[in-house]
């Protein structure tokens, strides 16, 4: 199983209400490069889960449509989201997943997947691409495949 997480794209300041804040012009361009990076390198996941917040739900949305798919949110990838509940939710599916939410929650359910001891050791950026692939849904059996910062996406 691959699972791809994508943390939301650029978003405007913290003037809004956290929840209800949305991408930039720069989030827009960045989400679109992630969409045209998943179309480029034939990376189709077979679900994208997004979190109900704005930015990462318009993220979802641009990629979404780059792919020719729909999305469907859940609630349990808004800010927060424990390890444990990333690591449930995919011993419920089959096939790959796109999750498309937040740090910290980002680091901290890689690093369990991988077996990582400290989380704080991965710098997952906005509009960043991580894949990590599992062949057993258990906490440390997951292998980092790759991790794609936004800015080196469109080369």
């Amino acid at each position: 199983m691959q699972i791809f997480f994508l943390r939301h794209a650029e978003a405007e300041g913290h003037a809004a209400s956290d929840f209800h804040r949305r991408l930039t012009p720069d989030g827009t361009e960045q989400a679109a490069k992630a969409g045209k990076f998943f179309v480029r390198h034939g990376l189709h996941p077979d679900a994208i889960l997004s979190s109900p917040v704005v930015r990462a739900r318009q993220t979802a949305e641009i990629v979404a449509k780059a792919l020719g798919m729909d999305f469907i949110e859940v609630p349990w990838l808004a800010c927060g989201m424990e390890p444990e509940e990333c690591l449930h939710q995919l011993s419920v599916r089959s096939g790959s997943v796109l999750f498309v939410g937040h740090e910290p929650d980002f680091s901290h359910a890689i690093a369990h997947l991988i077996g990582l001891p400290d989380p704080s050791a991965l710098n997952i950026r906005k509009a960043s691409l991580t894949c990590v692939e599992m062949a057993d849904i258990h906490p440390a059996c997951g292998q980092l495949q790759f991790f794609v910062p936004v800015r080196l996406m469109s080369r």
